[in-house]
């Protein structure tokens, strides 16, 4: 039997598929390829906006088939490029934005293509927020997978350790959940290293009770540059020494 060729899968995908099939000649493509550094500049060969985690299972599924590359976008935000890929198939996870809060358990379920503005938004309305990242059209997949710095992070440490389980599809389209109870060999990978492990279509995420954060810059004349140092080491040293 002859092998199936791009178009043949696509043409069966589409039959099922609930999100956008786009090639290069499809409306919307040149837009849906776009990452947020301008010096990237691939061409996928098909890009599937996933809208559920069987659309994601199918696409996997119709990549290894075709022996294809696969590279994943939450916000598109890698600077390396990762989130795009050149002659192969991209998952697009951005119309994944789903989010649901318990403000009793502080803990937060979101899809793989939330931002951390849209993440933040939702868990304010419960005064609850965890350590996310410092540009808010970041994805909170790419950020949290690679480790996950924010703003948070000197009270409740990384993004990876604020989470509790993940959802993945796995690279024969089978779909499994990881935490420290299941999978855990697997959990402990995707925390840091986890771009190649599968694909994360969410995140449960711990929360803390945290309020309104105000930031800004701290201006004092250049002529009594030394005047505030000298005061906080003043006052230290009358925590440590008193005579």
């Amino acid at each position: 039997m002859a092998a199936r060729t791009l178009p043949d899968l696509i043409g069966e995908l589409s039959k099922t598929f609930s999100g956008n099939l786009l090639q290069p000649a499809d409306a919307g493509y040149e837009e849906a390829r776009k990452v947020h550094n301008g010096m990237i500049d691939k061409r996928p060969a098909v890009i599937a906006q996933c809208r559920g985690v069987a659309d994601i299972a199918d696409a996997v599924r119709a990549a290894r088939e075709l022996g294809l590359d696969v590279a994943v976008r939450g916000g598109g935000h890698n600077v390396a490029g990762l989130s795009a890929s050149d002659g192969g198939l991209l998952l697009d996870l951005t119309p994944m934005k789903g989010i649901h809060v318990d403000p009793q358990a502080r803990v937060a379920r979101a899809h793989g293509g939330l931002t951390w503005s849209l993440f933040n938004r939702e868990t304010q309305l419960h005064g609850l927020a965890t350590t996310g990242g410092v540009i808010s059209t970041t994805g909170i997949g790419g950020l949290t997978l690679g480790g996950g710095i924010g703003w948070l992070m000197g009270k409740h440490a990384l993004a990876l350790d604020n989470l509790r389980s993940v959802e993945l599809v796995l690279a024969d389209g089978s779909v499994v959940s990881a935490s420290e109870h299941d999978h855990p060999d697997l959990f402990w990978a995707v925390r840091g290293a986890g771009h190649n492990f599968g694909i994360v279509t969410s995140f449960e995420y711990k929360l803390h009770e945290v309020g309104t954060v105000t930031g800004g810059m701290l201006v004092h004349p250049a002529d009594r540059a030394s005047d505030p140092l000298l005061n906080a080491l003043s006052d230290a040293l009358q925590q440590v020494w008193r005579p």
